[in-house]
């Protein structure tokens, strides 16, 4: 770990645990916004991790709508919700960000992190993510809408990445050629994917494939 005044530089997930843990602890506030769940993860993986860490903390995550598709963050979510923390859904791309207690801000660089106090940072990062949050959607409003497309993932994606015609998608499918192109259309919005190849790249990134 590399120091310079208030600001510190950690090489990777293992020695952010390592040297944060703590903090995480004994929080009373906390706000986090992730493309994915892969640092939760890595969290669950790491031996200085404390159990329970959401426990009587007051929190609010921001999630792209990927998450939404993967099997495996399932149980995350409803660990949150057990605890009372608030979840909203993004539809654009964020930068991985805790924020805790107001005091302190870390950030996700390339494969390693930063870790801010010093107070001007630490609430110019915090507007950020508050306007983020404003213009972010309810996790129970996302679930409805995106209820029967979680449903159909895996194998829309299987079809996908076989390389088959949408016809014989469609069939393989039992729906029309329309459904099966709107349920596509749909999986590349949540993806935030502009082609069918950066779709199936993007699932593979967030372990869905």
């Amino acid at each position: 770990m590399t120091r310079v005044e208030d600001v510190v530089s950690v090489r990777d997930e293992r020695e952010l645990f390592e040297r944060t843990a703590h903090l995480f602890t004994h929080a009373d506030e906390l706000i986090c916004a992730a493309n994915d769940m892969r640092t939760w993860r890595a969290m669950r993986e790491s031996p200085h991790w404390p159990p329970g860490e959401h426990t009587g903390v007051r929190g609010r995550k921001i999630y792209l709508p990927q998450v939404l598709l993967d099997p495996a963050s399932s149980d995350h979510l409803r660990e949150l919700r057990e605890n009372r923390v608030d979840i909203r859904i993004c539809d654009r791309e964020i930068n991985e960000t805790i924020i805790l207690d107001d005091r302190i801000a870390i950030l996700a660089a390339g494969r390693g992190y930063t870790v801010l106090l010093r107070p001007e940072l630490v609430q110019g990062i915090k507007s950020l993510v508050e306007a983020t949050w404003r213009t972010s959607t309810a996790l129970a409003a996302y679930e409805t809408r995106f209820a029967d497309l979680r449903r159909h993932t895996p194998q829309l994606l299987d079809l996908l990445s076989s390389g088959c015609t949408d016809e014989a998608a469609a069939r393989a499918m039992g729906v029309g050629l329309r459904t099966y192109r709107r349920r596509v259309a749909e999986l590349m919005s949540v993806l935030g994917a502009t082609s069918r190849f950066q779709a199936g790249t993007r699932a593979r990134e967030a372990g869905l494939l």
